[in-house]
């Protein structure tokens, strides 16, 4: 057992420095009680040493965690001061003053951030102590007025930990009940299992009165009892009394007293020491299986970061030539994998890599195509214009076109509007492109993240990929235009799929649909979102897209059909997402001004995304239904330019217009078909190859191989603190597996009665009812009637009166020596077997 708390200082210290102190629950005792209750003085004692701060008011303003551990030799340390050792403890206080201004500040602040400080003495036992800052009531200087509230909260934060032991210190001549640190234990240790009481100033009490009741654990009594101990006085402080001396004076108090002297062997000073060590010990054992599986847990969560960490060989001369061929390597199948899509991270929160590329090519690009290619209104205008400049001066569609058919034929208009549409498709043909660029530099980018352990080489990386597809940008932008200028070039009027002038004039100017027959094109969760809250509100339900229709359900199923709406005559269009809302709306509408859905000129439907919503004006395209387009010109502009459209004129942009969608349509195909491709080639499949082969000599050529594979400081760190920590929870889990295996298990001390914490924890214990109450200054002199069936306090209820105190049993038998009377925890004293008389009501 004289390994535990050693082990557990190691542990303390180690992850201390790694900033993970509070992820270990570790077993520690914390010192808790009100200001000038003596519990600097307490440590100081177990220490034989001062060199603690002193004063008036609030002293103690951080937590100061205190690790003591029995060494020949007498120095300090601190954790903020590694390598330093202290041998003048009046060095140490003023460090901890030092310490504690420079988080706190000069007046009075206070701060939860602790000071780490180890004293190696022959004097000591190995123990770990937690001084807090001592309860106060009243701000002073620059403190909060919330002073009591912050002390508190930093408090609890210790002791509400299952694995931490509370000393809670009440000086003697202040009344126990209204103990400030018993009251805060009984809230976070309402059995007493966790609490050890010290009574200070024993020597300062009234003459005539004294705590017997109290350190033979009658009064409030407390499963692991109190201990009595008596400090030095700050007459005796200011006269640099020696602790040594104030400890046999402590001694000599004890012995003389005629209260204290049949328990002078299990008080003072020394006893105490040994009791903490004794039961922070045991409480160490207690809590090994819990302590062992957080230490395996941590283990395993660290284990696979460790494994790269253990081959790291920084005196290799050849470790930066591998790593650097690993990176690349990696990098290289983590950027195809994305673009593949085979990857082992698969990112479930939004489209990325290739998947993304892909929605680019068949949804995004034939959205914009679309988008640009329907707008009836300027198309026709046009043609009019065309076939009206053609003829200049001449009438053709009254003399030219009856007495010289030989000379007009459609041509020169057709070819005229057909090569400004194809033009037109250079815009979305670009952005398809950008569109793709961007993506894959946003892949780039996260494949770059695993290079982080060397800042240069992600830098490097980034910057010479990055160019790269910059470079196969311009070049795949230079043949997408070539692409349109060849089809600009030549317009091909003996296409197997035109319709020809003979069969322009007969066709009809609706757009047919394809023919897909009634086949399902999407399904999804969309929400109807113009439903007015009188019929309902907005809801969402499973919609169905097929050729001809659109219904919807009430769940994916599809037993409950709610509404099926034809897809005749309707068209899409944006609108604006509403402030109070964080979905995305597009609405559907008839162009004959009808209503779409019950009493509803439009069904607006709500996405969770944009891209939802770009998703599903797509899928509505392959169904025929486009987006609208509201016209921006002036009418009454357009009514004075316009010619007078007589019948011959009429057929004439009818026949044109057929043509020009027949070949647009040709046109399209083909684009959509060659553009993707194009991209693929150029871009895509072109990075692939030039990261394989060509990226590992560019970072070469770039930059010193030592400055490119220098590692980061963060990164050196983390490793030396990974590699720190490993260690230090292997060798833990060693030690506990050696210990735990060859300990003998030691018997809680057996409880007490706490009905009077069950009392206090039913109601808030109002002023005690009755005139008088036993305290610590004015002791009872006689019993109270109405003693329970066992010596414990009941806290005072509405209908209880003072608490009782017990007879005191007969002559005690003589102590046992001190060797044997440090085995276990002060007992109960067996209760009188006589009955107790009744309360008077």
């Amino acid at each position: 057992m004289e390994g535990l708390i050693p082990l557990v200082n190691r542990l303390q210290d180690a992850f201390a420095a790694l900033g993970q102190n509070c992820l270990l629950d570790l077993p520690q005792i914390a010192v808790v009680g009100g200001q000038s209750a003596g519990k600097s003085s307490v440590l100081e004692n177990c220490v034989s040493r001062d060199f603690l701060p002193r004063g008036s008011g609030i002293v103690t303003r951080r937590p100061l965690v205190l690790q003591l551990i029995t060494a020949k030799t007498e120095y300090a340390e601190f954790l903020h001061c590694k390598g330093r050792k202290f041998t003048d403890f009046d060095e140490v206080r003023q460090e901890i003053e030092v310490e504690t201004d420079r988080v706190t500040g000069m007046n009075k602040g206070i701060s939860s951030v602790p000071i780490n400080l180890r004293i190696y003495s022959p004097h000591v036992l190995s123990l770990t102590l937690i001084d807090l800052p001592g309860i106060t009531k009243v701000p002073v200087g620059d403190q909060p007025a919330d002073i009591e509230h912050q002390i508190r909260e930093m408090i609890m934060q210790f002791i509400s930990r299952e694995n931490c032991l509370i000393l809670a210190v009440t000086p003697a001549n202040t009344d126990l009940a209204n103990s400030d640190a018993l009251k805060l234990a009984k809230e976070v240790d309402p059995q007493g299992l966790r609490t050890i009481g010290v009574i200070t100033k024993l020597d300062l009490m009234d003459e005539g009165t004294d705590a017997r009741e109290i350190l033979e654990n009658k009064l409030l009594p407390l499963r692991r009892g109190y201990i009595g101990v008596v400090n030095r006085s700050q007459k005796d402080i200011d006269g640099k009394k020696d602790i040594k001396a104030a400890l046999l004076a402590e001694r000599k108090f004890f012995l003389s007293h005629p209260a204290y002297r049949h328990m002078a062997d299990r008080m003072g000073t020394p006893y105490l020491q040994k009791v903490l060590n004794q039961q922070l010990t045991n409480h160490i054992r207690d809590t090994l299986p819990g302590f062992r599986s957080k230490l395996q847990g941590q283990l395993l969560s660290i284990e696979h970061e460790v494994e790269v960490y253990k081959n790291f060989r920084p005196e290799d001369p050849t470790r930066k030539t591998k790593a650097l061929l690993q990176m690349v390597q990696q990098f290289s199948v983590d950027f195809e994998k994305r673009i593949e899509g085979s990857g082992d991270q698969v990112d479930t929160l939004e489209l990325s890599g290739g998947a993304k590329i892909n929605r680019i090519f068949h949804e995004r690009f034939p959205f914009e195509l679309v988008k640009m290619e329907f707008n009836e209104k300027e198309l026709r205008r046009e043609i009019s214009y065309a076939i009206k400049n053609i003829h200049g001066i001449r009438q053709p569609y009254i003399f030219c076109y009856v007495h010289r058919t030989g000379l007009f034929t459609p041509d020169m208009a057709f070819e005229a509007i057909v090569k400004k549409q194809i033009v037109k498709l250079k815009g979305p043909c670009l952005k398809s492109v950008d569109l793709v660029m961007q993506e894959l530099i946003n892949t780039v980018k996260k494949c770059t993240k695993k290079l982080a352990t060397y800042p240069r080489l992600c830098e490097e990386t980034e910057r010479i990929v990055a160019g790269y597809i910059r470079e196969r940008e311009e070049k795949t932008k230079d043949q997408v235009l070539l692409l349109i200028d060849i089809q600009v070039s030549y317009i091909n009027t003996n296409h197997e799929d035109f319709i020809g002038f003979a069969n322009a004039q007969q066709r009809s100017s609706q757009v047919n649909k394809s023919a897909v027959g009634n086949q399902v094109i999407r399904k999804g969760w969309l929400t109807i979102n113009n439903i007015g809250i009188m019929k309902g509100g907005s809801k969402e339900y499973w919609f169905v897209l097929t050729a001809e229709s659109l219904s919807w359900y009430k769940d994916d199923e599809e037993k409950e059909k709610k509404y099926m709406l034809p897809l005749d005559n309707l068209k899409v269009r944006d609108v604006e997402k509403s402030f109070m809302s964080s979905k995305h709306i597009f609405a559907l509408f008839n162009t004959e001004q009808r209503n779409v859905y019950k009493d509803y000129r439009f069904l607006e439907l709500a996405c969770d995304s944009q891209e939802e919503v770009d998703s599903w004006k797509a899928s509505l395209l392959r169904a025929g239904v486009y987006p609208d387009k509201s016209s921006t010109e002036n009418d009454e502009n357009d009514q004075a330019d316009n010619f007078s459209m007589d019948p011959q004129l009429e057929r004439q942009v009818e026949t044109i217009r057929n043509l020009v969608d027949s070949y647009m349509s040709i046109i399209n195909k083909c684009i959509r078909d060659l553009i993707p491709k194009t991209i693929m080639h150029l871009m895509i499949n072109n990075v692939k190859e030039f990261i394989n082969a060509e990226l590992l000599a560019h970072l070469y050529s770039s930059e010193d191989q030592n400055t490119l594979m220098e590692e980061s400081a963060e990164q050196a760190q983390r490793r030396d603190e990974m590699l720190r920590m490993y260690q230090a929870l292997k060798e833990a889990l060693a030690i506990i597996g050696d210990i735990s295996t060859s300990t003998v298990s030691t018997p809680a001390p057996p409880p007490v009665d706490d009905s009077w914490l069950q009392q206090a924890r039913r109601s808030p214990p109002p002023s005690p009812s009755t005139p008088r109450r036993p305290t610590l200054n004015n002791p009872p002199t006689r019993p109270l009637s109405g003693r329970g069936p066992a010596p414990a306090i009941p806290s005072p209820g509405p209908q209880a009166g003072a608490p009782p105190v017990p007879f005191r049993p007969g002559p005690l038998p003589p102590f046992p020596s001190g060797g044997e009377a440090l085995g276990g925890p002060p007992q109960v004293p067996s209760r009188p077997t006589r009955a107790p008389p009744s309360v008077p009501r």
